[in-house]
């Protein structure tokens, strides 16, 4: 394959990912309404003649269409990826991941592309009861709306694969952090403590139990499984082999700013209806192609931390 079309790709994943290809050796196209990424992430791959940026919706199905003309290749990144909010607009999951996610996967059949990348999400697994929790666990009841439109994602890309041919490749993700990072735990952290650096309100007990992974480290792991793995339909866990609790993040977050914030829990052992208290997810299947992550959860948090401090003009954007 030659060129790459990436969904998403002003967003913190997706201008990461571009970076990577265009590193590579591979030409991009990014396509996306830049309506919650930057198009400052874009400003180094602008520059670069084998990038071009497609300004449009998924939800536009002829620009779509005509915008993957000439592609080998798709990475779908482009989604709503706020699960806290999804019970305040019922329709917003359904219409940018799960139809979304149905006109990328149409459009790459009617252009002649025979392989797409999905970004699902751990969430998925919903409360499971094995941990870490591997790819052929059961399916529990999904818990929210996020889950639910991407795992129907899922679903729509392996009846594509079996129907017309196109290879899958689907990644559960844990939470990402590193780099351009413009939404999550950390990110709601540091703009409180910019305001205000004596008191942080947590969503929670701050026990819930997490994993993470840096954004590099994603996308080798995305990379490595698109080189190696040659299934009709390839599924993969991406994450660390260890997990952490919320209060042990808001710890070596405090740390590195030198405050000592009064915490306020505000709810019980979830921060909102349909979060998950224990993600942990078995990440052997992608660890036996050989990737190994290069960041510890702690690293991660760190990287983010001294990301956002030197661009906290973002947090002013969100």
């Amino acid at each position: 394959m030659n060129k790459i079309f990436v969904t998403g790709a002003s967003g913190f994943i997706g201008s990461n990912l571009c970076d990577s290809l265009l590193d590579i050796g591979y030409d991009v196209v990014g396509y996306d309404n830049l309506s919650s990424g930057f198009d400052e992430f874009l400003e180094k791959q602008k520059n670069n003649p084998r990038f071009s940026l497609i300004v449009g919706d998924i939800l536009d199905t002829d620009l779509l269409k005509k915008s993957m003309i000439g592609c080998d290749f798709v990475f779908h990144l482009s989604a709503n990826a706020d699960i806290r909010f999804g019970l305040e607009n019922t329709n917003k999951d359904i219409q940018q991941n799960t139809i979304g996610t149905f006109n990328v996967i149409e459009a790459a059949r009617v252009a002649g592309i025979k392989g797409v990348a999905f970004s699902s999400t751990g969430s998925v697994y919903g409360e499971p009861r094995v941990f870490p929790t591997p790819e052929d666990a059961p399916f529990p009841i999904q818990t929210s709306l996020y889950a639910a439109s991407k795992l129907a994602g899922e679903g729509l890309l392996q009846a594509y694969a079996e129907g017309f041919g196109i290879k899958a490749y689907i990644f559960r993700f844990v939470s990402i952090l590193g780099e351009r990072y413009t939404h999550g735990h950390v990110f709601d952290f540091l703009k409180q403590l910019k305001k205000d650096p004596s008191n942080l309100s947590v969503l929670g007990d701050g026990k819930q139990r997490k994993s993470y992974l840096y954004v590099k480290d994603c996308i080798s792991a995305m990379l490595m499984a698109i080189d190696k793995s040659n299934e009709k339909v390839n599924i993969f866990n991406l994450g660390c082999d260890h997990f952490c609790e919320v209060n042990d993040s808001i710890g070596w977050i405090c740390k590195h700013l030198g405050v000592s914030p009064k915490i306020t829990y505000t709810s019980g052992n979830r921060g909102w209806v349909g979060d998950s208290p224990f993600i942990f997810l078995d990440t052997s299947r992608i660890r036996s192609l050989g990737w190994v992550p290069k960041l510890t959860i702690e690293d991660g948090v760190a990287a983010t931390v001294r990301y956002l401090s030197s661009n906290t003009h973002l947090l002013e954007k969100r």
